[in-house]
């Protein structure tokens, strides 16, 4: 089996590239679906059409098992009957980034037969182009594939994006997966086909694609066995906040765009649009901050940089808290004893109960490392919640470095906003825009508030049956050790 160890993807709103996120390494013995990141094997015996998901899961998450979210591995399908099915079924995989190029690897070595459906141009997913200053955020030793290491040129512990991008190149070169990938093929739905008697009881999957490389973008369809989704949940469907009606964009003068167009624009666009002009990003997550050192680094004192967020997060320095690698405190098997979790037994429950003060202990060394390291107190950002809670809930990213020296120089300025609405001449932050102050004035607004990928995966699916099915709830989990 392969094993991926780290995230899949640059994140943005919950998360950043390169945080501590796992992949599906395989299928197991007798149907299971198993992998050496997760530390235990999940039973996948639905029945009714094959359908994986791929994508990548986070260790310190616990995530909905209804049905799993798109970035959580392998999850509607009869694994256990796949495996047993006869040589050369197609499989069709949507996505040509390390998850689907995981997938597609794997589904050879069984003998069958995948394409890869691609809408870009490259392997590589979202790493195939990012913010100019974008670097891996998880230590290389742990963002790489288990049969595959980084190539020795590769030094630093927090890679670039072009090391990384050539990094996942080189993976499919080598194992000679470009064959199976149909480059700018763009999925736009999806759909399952019921055998024709009750006796064919197989049906198939009904792929529909349209064809970017051509003058008249042509519709293809395609009929595969199962399909594995691998489309990622931090990329192409942007989330936009709602505005109430003349209070949007529509109302500003200026330029808004989201992280997603910036991250597009080649890096002499993207230094030109901020040079010189008053630049609010919206957000503190990675890429908001990525963004915001850039602006910071264009402009100075003279335009400097607002950055309006919501509520104060512990973003890591690093992962060693006091020297600690932190793997040891939250990222292993021992660590989810700590946590309660839905629908766990009365006794791990107790546990978790009795170990809590250790789990309260864990928060609290790490806050203390982090509030030290960033001045936290200082600036009046030591956030309200535990660093547990925050790395519970997927959203743990790490700083630029030297991001607070900016604050402190006065070409970064953090301001809390809870909500806020567009005027002509720039931002109204609410509770402070009243008739006798100003609103924020900006040139540029850049909105760093993350993806829609629950919505991108829905609008895959013609069906509303399994549109519905993705939903899930919000209150299942999935224990990441047993």
């Amino acid at each position: 089996m392969v094993e991926w160890k780290g995230n899949l993807d640059p994140v943005e709103g919950n998360g950043a590239p390169g945080s501590a996120e796992m992949c599906i390494d395989g299928l197991g013995p007798g149907g299971e679906v198993s992998s050496k990141g997760l530390g235990r094997p999940i039973k996948v015996n639905t029945q009714g059409p094959q359908l994986l998901l791929g994508g990548a899961v986070n260790p310190s998450q616990t995530q909905p098992t209804h049905l799993v979210q798109p970035s959580l591995g392998p999850l509607i399908g009869d694994a256990k009957n796949m495996l047993a099915m006869e040589k050369k079924k197609q499989i069709g995989i949507i996505g040509a980034g390390i998850s689907g190029l995981i997938a597609c690897k794997y589904m050879l070595s069984k003998g069958f037969d995948p394409i890869v459906f691609e809408a870009r141009s490259d392997v590589g997913g979202v790493w195939i182009k990012t913010i100019e200053t974008t670097r891996l955020q998880s230590p290389r030793s742990l963002y790489q594939f288990s049969d595959f290491p980084w190539p020795s040129s590769v030094t630093e512990d927090f890679p670039t994006q072009d090391q990384v991008f050539d990094y996942i190149q080189s993976y499919a070169q080598h194992f000679d997966l470009i064959k199976h990938i149909r480059f700018n093929t763009k999925v736009v739905g999806i759909e399952y086909e019921q055998g024709l008697s009750d006796k064919d009881l197989e049906g198939k999957w009904k792929v529909v694609v349209e064809e970017n490389n051509t003058l008249n973008n042509s519709t293809e369809v395609h009929q595969v066995d199962f399909v594995i989704l691998c489309v990622g949940r931090f990329s192409d469907v942007p989330n936009i906040p709602e505005f109430p009606l003349n209070k949007g964009p529509e109302a500003f003068h200026g330029k808004v765009i989201h992280s997603m167009d910036y991250a597009a624009m080649d890096y002499e666009s993207a230094a030109n649009f901020v040079k010189g002009k008053q630049v609010t990003v919206v957000g503190f997550s990675k890429s908001a901050l990525d963004i915001a050192m850039e602006c910071s680094e264009a402009n100075g004192l003279r335009n400097p940089c607002t950055v309006l967020y919501r509520t104060e997060q512990w973003n890591v320095p690093d992962y060693l808290p006091w020297g600690v690698p932190l793997t040891y405190l939250y990222l292993n098997r021992f660590s989810e004893l700590l946590v309660r979790k839905p629908g766990e037994s009365f006794l791990l429950s107790l546990l978790a109960t009795m170990l809590s003060p250790l789990r309260w202990g864990f928060s609290k060394f790490v806050e203390s490392h982090i509030n030290k390291k960033h001045r936290l107190t200082k600036y009046g950002m030591v956030p309200k919640h535990s660093f547990v809670q925050q790395i519970s809930s997927c959203l743990v990213t790490t700083v630029p470095e030297k991001f607070y020296d900016k604050v402190e120089e006065g070409s970064i300025i953090l301001k809390k906003s809870p909500s806020f609405s567009f005027c002509e001449e720039g931002i109204s932050v609410d509770g402070e825009t009243t008739s006798t102050t100003t609103p924020l004035k900006t040139d540029v607004v850049i909105l760093a508030t993350g993806f829609r990928g629950d919505k991108k995966l829905k609008d895959i699916f013609v069906s509303r049956v399994f549109q519905d099915y993705i939903a899930g709830s919000p209150n299942e989990a999935l224990p990441l050790y047993r």
